[in-house]
């Protein structure tokens, strides 16, 4: 069975803001979801590839699963979270270390409903103080669940993120792999332009307003000189746009700034980038309007 190849998915789920993208970015080493310290920033499923020698590792990042599913877009999250439960060769259920919520508890019925194996990640160790804590709480997730394993980790600091990867290949079926070996993503560098200016939006906007936008590209043209960019920020109502546009656009220059270094590392050519601003009302609640936007509306209506 040594020279055997084993191929599947593994699909990592939990709470908003849990550490789900950090991990997958960790896992593969590279950037692959946008991170930022706001709840529900992951908004599609992405598939994030490691390659090995015998294995193939398919991580589905998705959307965090949450209680408060009022508008369409949060329903249309929660099932690609759930889809990608059902879909998947093996499960990675991440929470924190010291802390574990009915949102948490929530994604573990999840779990068991599917019966599809899980190893339990409890993600931040870094943060429990005392050390001698940890301890309790792998003793209180083991009771929670048959976890096939448990592992406490750091994602931040790729505390035990080896011996995870050395896991997970054991709990994966026999199969060829399913993408070419220098293949990190099935997303394109167009959809990864308009994560990298929503990320820049969510990180520099305050409250609530991040919840309320969306990025699409009107145009990605490569040429000799490097890649051209034209996106349009989505929001909600007129009272946002100005927020979003910032005081002689001073918010739209900085968020055109920092998303043009970031694609111009990534993409290793020079980028240009121009951003505009409209309002459509209520585009997270119309699931013709997030079909349109490159929401996947696919699967069953809640």
């Amino acid at each position: 069975m040594a020279n055997t190849h084993v191929c599947g998915f593994v699909a990592v789920v939990g709470r908003p803001n849990v550490g789900k993208s950090t991990l997958i970015n960790a896992l593969v080493g590279r950037k692959v979801s946008i991170v930022t310290p706001k709840p529900q920033t992951t908004r599609h499923r992405i598939l994030a590839i490691h390659s090995a020698p015998h294995c193939q590792i398919v991580f589905v990042d998705t959307p965090g699963i949450h209680r408060e599913a009022g508008k369409a877009m949060n329903r249309l999250m929660n099932r690609t979270a759930a889809s990608a439960l059902s879909d998947a060769d093996l499960i990675l259920f991440v929470t924190e270390a010291n802390r574990f919520t009915a949102e948490d508890e929530d994604v573990l019925k999840r779990i068991r409903q599917s019966s599809v194996n899980a190893i339990a990640l409890l993600n931040k160790i870094d943060n429990v103080v005392p050390k001698d804590a940890l301890l309790q709480h792998i003793s209180d997730m083991s009771k929670r669940h048959s976890f096939v394993e448990l592992i406490p980790i750091s994602a931040t600091r790729r505390d035990n993120l080896d011996a995870l990867l050395s896991l997970i290949p054991r709990y994966l079926p026999v199969s060829p792999p399913l993408f070419p070996d220098d293949m990190i993503s099935d997303r394109n560098d167009e959809f990864r332009a308009a994560e990298i200016v929503r990320e820049k939006l969510t990180l520099n906007l305050r409250q609530e307003l991040p919840y309320g936008l969306t990025v699409q590209i009107e145009q990605f043209k490569r040429d000799e000189g490097g890649v051209t960019i034209h996106a349009v920020i989505w929001v909600e109502r007129d009272s946002q746009k100005g927020i979003v546009v910032g005081k002689g656009g001073s918010m739209l220059k900085r968020v055109g700034q920092a998303a043009r270094l970031e694609l111009r590392e990534q993409l290793a050519v020079p980028v240009h980038i121009e951003l505009w601003v409209r309002v459509k009302e209520n585009w997270a609640d119309s699931e013709r309007e997030l079909a349109r936007l490159g929401f996947d509306t696919s699967g069953n209506s809640d």
